[in-house]
């Protein structure tokens, strides 16, 4: 008597995109004093990409104090201030045909070409400032981590083209943030606050200034990029 073949369960391949690669720059030494940021960080964006299914790609992370955010905001949304965090989608810069540009074109790669050779699409830079974000936390008397899972969420929502320039985009975009922070066991934050984090990506019309300033803090590997 033969006895049957038994069939070997056919594996198929994790078709799962990975989550974002994240480069972290350290560009204070006042983030030392949190050895959890990194972390925290990267748990925080990973479950924003898995919420709104934005895997994949490449990011950057600037950790830095509130000078530096101040010159940023001052630059990009011409508010002589510091704040919290300030976000630069990669995406290409909305056109005014009503003005003639007055600078060339920046030689960072496209997106295009970028995949053409296998590299990572770019999908922006997040930038923190440690003072506002420490004051704020201690004003609204919530754990630091907290806040900072929260801004990094609200950053990278609108690094994939999220945005609260209307009240519905607003209310759509504060609770979708709510529901990634649940997953990641962070209270509501806007239950205690009415102030919104901020990003540049309406006013943002020349990356020179911003690939400048990453040059000068990022890492080898970044630097390499820009």
């Amino acid at each position: 008597m033969k006895l049957a073949a038994r069939k070997t369960p056919t594996r198929h391949p994790d078709r799962r995109r990975p989550p974002p690669a994240i480069d972290i720059v350290v560009a204070s030494g006042l983030w030392k004093a949190r050895r959890d940021a990194k972390s925290v960080l990267r748990r925080s964006i990973a479950e924003a990409a898995r919420a709104v299914s934005a895997n994949g790609g490449e990011l950057a992370v600037v950790l830095t104090d509130d000078k530096a955010i101040r010159t940023l905001n001052r630059d990009w949304r011409r508010k002589d201030a510091a704040t919290n965090v300030l976000s630069f989608p990669a995406q290409d810069p909305v056109k005014n045909p009503t003005k003639k540009p007055t600078r060339k074109p920046s030689k960072t790669p496209s997106r295009k070409a970028r995949a053409a050779r296998g590299a990572p699409r770019l999908l922006g830079d997040i930038v923190i400032a440690y003072e506002t974000t420490e004051r704020e936390a201690r004003a609204e008397r919530k754990p630091f981590a907290h806040h900072l899972a929260h801004l990094a969420v609200h950053g990278f929502l609108h690094l994939v083209g999220y945005d609260h320039a209307a009240d519905d985009e607003a209310d759509a975009m504060e609770g979708l943030e709510t529901a990634i922070l649940a997953r990641l066991d962070v209270p509501d934050p806007y239950v205690a606050r009415g102030a919104r984090a901020v990003s540049v990506s309406e006013t943002a019309r020349d990356s020179l200034r911003l690939t400048r300033f990453l040059r000068r803090t990022a890492s080898p590997l970044r630097r390499k990029m820009l």
